[in-house]
């Protein structure tokens, strides 16, 4: 079966969302151009590592490049609304591509369908027929900045974090490694 690529140029919406109650969550990011909607899952990890990616790499164009702001600044009223209806995961996020076009000035970015076979390298942004269905999204370097600090704060909106070791609090206790398993109960 031949490769579908979704290309969303000038998308009206990317966003970072879940689905779920914290502790079990499902992450979702999703593209929106016109009447087209496209959903893929992928992992909390991933949505975190793209958002600091998305930084870095607009913090590399500026310094490159010489500017000292994006073309334009993100939205000063931040988007905050919740995924679009219907969430159908079209596939989940196995690799994950990030690149600058000079030529649009526009931030790409590409997800890749979870794949039996190893991706090559040369799958990511290109068009070959052969590889594992792909969404591509180009962003302006403001919508990229406002992708990734939506993406934090949905990352950042889940369990509170052990202030000993940072892994999760669960809602009905936690076994932290720090106190050699030790829980404390309200009689202590």
């Amino acid at each position: 079966m031949a490769r579908v690529i979704h290309v969303f140029r000038a998308p009206d919406r990317f966003v970072a969302g879940t689905v779920g109650q914290p502790g079990d969550r499902t992450f979702y990011l999703q593209a929106s151009e016109q009447s087209r909607l496209i959903s893929v899952a992928l992992e909390k990890q991933q949505v975190q590592v793209l958002a600091e990616r998305i930084g870095s790499l607009l913090e590399e164009v500026q310094r490159r490049f010489g500017t000292d702001e994006p073309d334009d600044p993100p939205p000063d009223d931040p988007d905050t609304e919740p995924l679009d209806v219907p969430v159908e995961e079209e596939f989940r996020v196995g690799t994950m591509g990030l690149g600058w076009d000079a030529e649009s000035k526009a931030v790409v970015i590409e997800l890749l369908a979870i794949s039996e076979e190893e991706v090559d390298e040369a799958v990511v942004l290109d068009d070959t027929e052969e590889g594992p269905d792909a969404v591509r999204v180009f962003l302006s370097p403001g919508a990229a900045r406002a992708f990734a600090e939506r993406a934090d704060r949905v990352v950042n909106a889940g369990r509170k974090p052990c202030p000993l070791c940072a892994e999760p609090l669960d809602p009905d206790g936690h076994i932290c490694p720090r106190q050699n398993g030790y829980r404390r109960t309200e009689e202590d």
